[in-house]
């Protein structure tokens, strides 16, 4: 049997192989109300339908003012529920399981009046500049953080994802070169990180495992590396997340020092790391669109679980295709099968 198509469990969580939809932004919502609509509803079923083991619905932020656009989803209401509870419950009748995940933009904002983040640096020259939160204040996002996963919960999800990568609001407060606070939660970087994960799980069902997605290193000058992405990821870990989700970069203009790969799996080895320093199972991402790539990511024992994002975008059906790529084997729904 290929290891692509070969069962996963952790805690509550039971994949029927190891392939992820990761989170990508549609920016379709219609109404500014972020709530998914038919766009949303065909585009993730479909890749339930196409194999996917876990869809891990885009970026679903907490506060209006915590979209990259106004055009992104949110879980800031519960009027918002229902919508996601319809497209969840259809993915599941194709035996996938379904994540969100939740965030914040902070400085990354496009949309809002007056973006806001942990210190007033700016994205770039282009962006507009953040109004950095009071202490209460970030004492209040980590509380808007728990109410959203209490609705994700509501909507019927397996697991939760949280957005600590690519330059986002957990990223920021992380980051040494973005977070220049004088408060508690300057004096430790972490701390932000830490007080929303433990107010998310201390929601969440005991059995349902919590994914982080982070940017194990950064690319701007004067960026973090990988020790310190691995630091983070320890003090989140024993904050209570269970599954990291291993990406790179996305805090600011690219540098000199450090330059993202442009090259199948250059970030498998940033995966690698996090698993093989703290033990903990990992979804590896980043141009693994090849089948036997992917396959040999599992196999080797880089990664527990391979996420595709542009390879099913392209591609509905990746993953029945991946999978009968290595193994000759087809998993389709019964009303496809006489195409294989």
């Amino acid at each position: 049997m290929a290891h692509l198509s070969s069962e996963f469990s952790f805690k509550g969580l039971k994949l029927k192989n190891r392939i992820v939809m990761p989170p990508m932004c549609q920016y379709s919502v219609e109404a500014k109300d972020g709530k998914p609509n038919d766009w949303h509803f065909v585009h993730y079923t479909s890749r339930a339908v196409g194999g996917a083991g876990l869809i891990i619905i885009e970026m679903t932020d907490v506060d209006p003012d915590g979209r990259i656009t106004d055009y992104d989803l949110g879980l800031w209401s519960d009027d918002q529920i229902p919508a996601f509870r319809r497209m969840i419950a259809e993915i599941h009748k194709y035996d996938a399981k379904v994540a969100i995940q939740i965030a914040h933009a902070g400085r990354k904002a496009e949309d809002a009046a007056v973006p806001v983040g942990p210190s007033e640096i700016p994205f770039n020259s282009q962006f507009k500049k953040p109004r950095a939160l009071t202490t209460e204040e970030v004492r209040q996002m980590v509380v808007k953080f728990k109410e959203a996963a209490v609705r994700a919960i509501e909507a019927g999800v397996d697991t939760i994802e949280l957005h600590g990568a690519h330059g986002y609001l957990i990223h920021q407060f992380h980051s040494p070169a973005i977070n220049d606070r004088e408060d508690e939660y300057g004096q430790d970087l972490a701390r932000f990180g830490v007080e929303v994960i433990q107010a998310v799980k201390s929601v969440m069902p005991e059995q349902m495992p919590l994914i982080l997605r982070i940017s194990a290193v950064e690319y701007m000058d004067g960026g973090y590396d990988l020790d310190h992405g691995i630091e983070m990821c320890r003090r989140y870990k024993e904050a209570g997340v269970d599954v990291f989700h291993v990406s790179s970069g996305g805090e600011g203009p690219v540098g000199a020092a450090r330059k993202p790969g442009n090259y199948p799996g250059y970030q498998v080895p940033f995966a690698r790391a996090v698993k093989q320093a703290l033990d903990v199972p990992v979804i590896a991402v980043g141009l693994l669109d090849d089948a036997r790539l992917a396959e040999a990511t599992v196999a080797n024992g880089d990664a527990d679980l391979v996420a595709v994002a542009r390879g099913m975008l392209r591609d509905p059906y990746w993953a029945t295709h991946a999978i009968q790529e290595v193994s000759g084997q087809v998993h389709a729904p019964k009303q496809y099968s006489r195409a294989y």
